[in-house]
């Protein structure tokens, strides 16, 4: 047995225990009390742990106004000591005199979270709290563990520390500090599936490539499994971003529903880039996808958040085809992509004056505005004005430079990617990360 003095509790009441005489006590007689105990008198109770013995014409009460012990009214038959779901009746583990494992009992502690049922089998040691938890507490790792001093690991800072052998240890500077806190701010804990929707009015805006580059990002800096999923009825390009590791289609996933019962089965449709990033990849051929419609979406994303954690959706440039209804309603953040342009901020102002006539106006407050420079941005555009359009009608705005890599519209690694580039995604996907504490969006995750 675990001496309390080892665990610096020495302090603690001990509740007592059949057959174990303890110090300072004479050796206890069977069907005889714990010595020192106080004693009920008839037609009173035995009180309840820590609570005095009532005096003569006292009588306790719980909340509800049920008197506990002490005098009892006419008629009211009182709870003796040894009875049924009292003190000193046979516990679960068959030993007569045992304490019952019940809340309010000594041995069974009164902490939010801590199973009650089967104390008496090995959950506890007796103590106010479970064995090691206070150790665990002021023990902690946080404690006793002296953190390093961060380090620059970019710039002419690292060649410093590289050219002293470490003798010199110059911290970060602000880019990439602020880096390095965009990066915490990606890898927010997430215990549910976050469905992200891409949207925009108007077509070759950067749609595909930010639904790409963004589940890119969120793929490499995070642990969790991330898709994106092609719902353009207008035979959508995502599956040309990545590496195609197998011919399966949306509709082939769809036909297979009834049989997957595994992520490794739904892995069969999907192809993966290099940042672990997947896909799935609708069809070529437009007479096939338009008939992909709200019902098969939302039978789609049903089956991918048992396996996934955050889904993107690559949607079509109308908001009026069927899968749309169900990429909107089923959307925890929206994102709108406009261009550097007068028709592209143009179309994304009118796609979110859509949205909120036809009762998202709880999505549009919460989206994020991505102005894609999909190619080299004009001087004669004022750009400041048209972040200041969006940032009063979205939760973020974010500006994405024009980069050779991405506008040759091939498969998207983000290695190639200007560090401009890279920054401006990492940006975006700490804003998205900022969603992850909403109420909407915390689902069972059963992957």
């Amino acid at each position: 047995m675990i001496q309390p003095s080892a665990l610096g509790l020495s302090g603690l009441p001990q509740p007592y225990q059949q057959g174990q005489p303890q110090p300072g006590y004479p050796p206890q007689q069977p069907g005889q009390p714990y010595p020192g105990a106080q004693q009920p008198q008839p037609g009173q109770p035995y009180p309840g742990p820590g609570q005095p013995y009532p005096g003569p014409g006292q009588a306790q009460q719980d909340q509800a106004g049920q008197i506990l012990y002490g005098p009892q009214s006419q008629g009211q038959q009182p709870l003796q000591y040894g009875q049924p779901g009292q003190p000193g009746q046979p516990g679960p583990s068959g030993q007569s005199g045992g304490w019952a494992a019940q809340p309010g009992y000594p041995g069974a502690p009164n902490i939010p979270g801590f199973p009650q049922q089967g104390y008496e089998q090995g959950y506890g040691s007796g103590l106010s709290t479970p064995l090691g938890f206070q150790a665990s507490q002021e023990l902690s790792s946080e404690r006793l563990v002296r953190k390093a001093e961060p380090v620059a690991k970019t710039g002419w800072r690292r060649t410093v520390r590289s050219a002293s052998g470490g003798l010199i240890k110059p911290g970060p500077g602000k880019i990439e500090a602020y880096r390095n806190e965009l990066l915490e701010r990606v890898r927010s804990p997430l215990v549910g599936c976050y469905r992200i929707a891409v949207i925009s009015l108007k077509g070759g805006v950067g749609k595909t490539t930010t639904t790409t580059a963004l589940g890119a990002t969120l793929a490499w800096n995070r642990g969790d499994r991330v898709i994106a999923v092609d719902a353009n009825p207008d035979a959508g390009t995502l599956g040309r971003r990545v590496r195609r590791e197998t011919g399966a289609t949306i509709r082939d996933m769809l036909q297979a529903l009834p049989s997957i019962r595994s992520y490794v089965d739904m892995r069969r449709f999907t192809s993966q880039a290099p940042s672990r990033l997947e896909i799935l990849a609708n069809d070529v051929d437009p007479a096939v996808s338009t008939t992909f419609n709200d019902e098969d979406y939302r039978r789609i994303i049903e089956a991918l958040q048992n396996q996934y954690s955050i889904i993107l959706t690559d949607s079509g440039t109308g908001l009026l085809y069927s899968a749309m209804r169900g990429v909107l309603t089923m959307a925890d953040q929206l994102i709108v992509v406009s261009t550097p342009s007068v028709d592209g901020g143009n179309s994304a102002s009118t796609t979110l004056d859509w949205l909120v006539a036809h009762g998202f106006e709880d999505l549009v407050r919460r989206s994020i505005t991505v102005i894609s420079a999909v190619r080299p941005s004009s001087k004669e555009i004022d750009l400041s004005q048209l972040i200041a359009h969006f940032a009063a009608r979205c939760r973020a705005v974010v500006p994405i430079p024009y980069d050779s890599h991405l506008s040759t519209g091939a498969e998207i690694d983000l290695e190639y990617l200007r560090p401009a580039t890279a920054d401006a995604y990492l940006e975006l996907a700490a804003h998205v990360a900022e969603g992850f504490v909403s109420p909407r969006g915390m689902r069972p995750y059963q992957g």
